[in-house]
């Protein structure tokens, strides 16, 4: 294939996914993170002022927040800024009654400014696209690069988290990239290199506080390519001692310099400008009330500080918000997962969320190139020191991969905070990476074995083996475009066909997995075409029911007694993550109320709005079925 053919496919790929992504945002209303990254970054952009959700880095609420503040400035429609109130006067990261009244309360056109922030959200996903594609045809040529780029445009995690104003999909970029450059510079170790490396892993920083993995990664990574190199040197008649102070300069003394270079001339002057406006003695009192319950005192102490310090209270904050990620970590939280509400984590969660959410074709082509991997590792005798030492050389950037998946997975099953699949999107691009180049070397080593039996007549079960490898790869690849599509507009709904698809995913996880507040506007629409006067509705995500819905809209809470619905009779909408939250059984030590919406097991839905929100009815005098 030549290279222009493969270059419009890969175009073709990522704008086919661009419209599924843009076509689908139109009509999702803001998920429960937007409402607080959104605001805070256009407060970061208009006030020089990161008062307002310090937990995350500022880039990707920049971008969001720049984006409004932009478009307010070149058609001058003035977007009200809520300086007055105590979200922003007093509370110490109000970043929830902050982002409601800034989205809602105000007078601002939230839609428009939600499709606006999300807007850059979208050049990431291009941006995350196009590195696969590149590093993939790299590593293992342009057939494993549009295999590869195929598995990621038809994720439906990615298409589903790359429309959100949200901090995953783009660390799962942070990384990637930084991660190419790195591995540039050990290949090559000049200074363009070194300070092109240093500037993206800085960056990455600024995405996600998890780019902090980088840190030991890089560094494991940067021994094993030192030993590895004064190995080679000694091979060649050098004394050990000779060859080992100038290649621990070069790489081990350039990967923290690298790390420098992002820390003095990236993550310092960035944080410098988010805090330019933020009072000294403010940031001071918020650093001190948000650390007061962390347990390492000395770090604590040590960032309250730096945080009266004019010069240094930058790295202050930024150090705030990687102690507050520790500490929200170790705290966990309240999820569902099947049948079972707990606040502690479970074990079992991410591999499971893995499992089903993600398509079955991934799953089986990584059997498959995990089984061709152990292969050819017995088959050529990787488990020789030489033939290992070799194998390490020449797949030093898959050694990294590798390293980083396990890394991210273990600190992920050792957390108790599961948030959703979307916690371990970060380590997707990776696999994509190398099941594609397993697959892809397969399969090109079958048509190199055919063109050489062709020419002895001694083709045919190669041919039909070759036949039927190409054939099976199309079908599931197929399948995978069928599955992730038929779901449109839902995509964060999917769960594959082993789950029963998006209709039963509700039954085994919630929150991020399945509903985070995206179909309010659609349930809108829903009751605007039903003609429905009144509705309660009891909504988790990041937008106002009543924003939405006007005088249709009734409050409802779960607790609430059903007697108050049943006597007179009406529609009520349940988001299904607090549906499924009150049904569920608490797991032993989790003394927090449940089950309160059992009571909703005697009737059946009228509608399910994206596979989100359950819509009931109750006629009037359904007193006994609610008891």
């Amino acid at each position: 294939m030549s290279k222009t053919l493969t270059n419009y496919l890969a175009a073709g790929l990522l704008i086919f996914m661009l419209a599924l992504a843009f076509g689908s945002m139109r009509g999702d209303s803001a998920i429960m993170d937007e409402v607080a990254h959104l605001p805070a970054g256009y407060s970061y952009i208009s006030q020089g002022d990161m008062r307002i959700n310090p937990e995350h880095p500022p880039l990707i609420k920049d971008l969001a927040g720049g984006a409004v503040w932009l478009y307010s400035k070149i058609t001058g429609q003035p977007i009200n800024f809520p300086s007055q109130i105590a979200a922003w006067q007093s509370d110490v990261n109000g970043q929830w009654d902050f982002g409601f009244d800034f989205m809602y309360k105000e007078g601002n056109n939230a839609d428009l400014m939600l499709l606006l922030g999300r807007l850059p959200m979208l050049l990431i996903l291009l941006l995350l696209g196009f590195y696969v594609f590149k590093w993939t045809s790299e590593l293992a040529g342009s057939g494993a690069a549009l295999l590869a780029l195929f598995l990621f445009c038809f994720s439906p995690t990615f298409i589903a988290h790359g429309r959100f104003v949200t901090t995953d999909v783009a660390a799962a970029a942070a990384i990637f990239i930084a991660s190419y450059y790195f591995i540039r510079y050990l290949k090559h170790p000049n200074w363009k290199n070194l300070i092109v490396a240093g500037l993206v892993f800085g960056v990455a920083q600024l995405a996600k506080f998890s780019a902090f993995l980088l840190v030991p990664l890089f560094g494991v990574v940067a021994l094993v390519w030192l030993v590895l190199k004064i190995l080679e040197e000694t091979d060649r008649g050098q004394k050990t001692s000779t060859a080992s102070w100038p290649l621990t300069w070069r790489y081990l003394g350039g990967t923290i310099l690298l790390m420098a270079i992002g820390c003095v001339f990236v993550i310092w002057p960035v944080y410098g400008c988010h805090v330019i406006n933020y009072p000294v003695a403010r940031q001071q009192s918020d650093t001190q009330y948000i650390l007061s319950t962390f347990g390492m005192r000395p770090l604590a102490n040590f960032i309250y500080w730096l945080a009266g310090i004019p010069f240094l209270r930058a790295l202050a904050q930024y150090g705030l918000g990687l102690t507050m990620v520790v500490q929200r970590a170790a705290g966990g939280n309240t999820i569902y997962y099947m049948d079972q509400v707990y606040n502690l984590g479970f074990k079992s969660y991410f591999p499971f969320v893995y499992l089903v959410k993600e398509t079955l074709t991934l799953h089986i082509l990584t059997l498959t190139a995990i089984f061709l991997a152990l292969t050819a590792f017995f088959k050529k005798h990787f488990y020789r020191f030489k033939n290992f030492r070799r194998l390490l050389e020449e797949n030093i950037a898959q050694v990294l991969m590798l390293c980083f998946i396990a890394l991210y997975w273990y600190m992920s099953l050792r957390s108790p905070l599961n948030i959703g699949v979307r916690h371990i999107l970060p380590t997707f691009a990776f696999i994509f990476v190398m099941v594609a180049s397993q697959v892809a070397r397969w399969q090109k080593r079958l048509a190199v074995e055919y063109l050489v039996l062709k020419r002895e007549r001694l083709f045919p079960g190669i041919r039909a083996a070759l036949i039927a490898s190409f054939s099976i790869v199309a079908l599931l690849l197929a399948w995978q475009a069928v599955s992730v599509i038929s779901v449109y507009p839902s995509f964060l709904a999917y769960f594959n066909e082993l789950a029963g698809g998006p209709a039963n995913g509700y039954k085994y996880v919630t929150d991020s997995n399945l509903d985070w507040g995206q179909d309010m506007k659609r349930l809108a629409d829903w009751v605007e075409k039903n003609n429905i006067d009144k509705i309660y509705v009891d909504f988790f995500g990041g937008s106002m029911p009543s924003y939405y819905l006007g005088d249709k809209y009734l409050p409802w809470w779960g607790q609430r007694s059903p007697q108050d619905l049943s006597a007179t009779g009406g529609y009520l909408a349940v988001s299904a993550t607090f549906l499924q939250g009150g049904r569920g059984q608490a797991i032993k030590g989790f003394n927090e109320t449940t089950g309160y919406y059992r009571w909703l097991d005697a009737f059946e839905p009228v509608a399910v709005i994206g596979h989100s929100i359950f819509v009931y009815y109750l006629p009037p005098g359904a007193s006994s079925l609610t008891q």
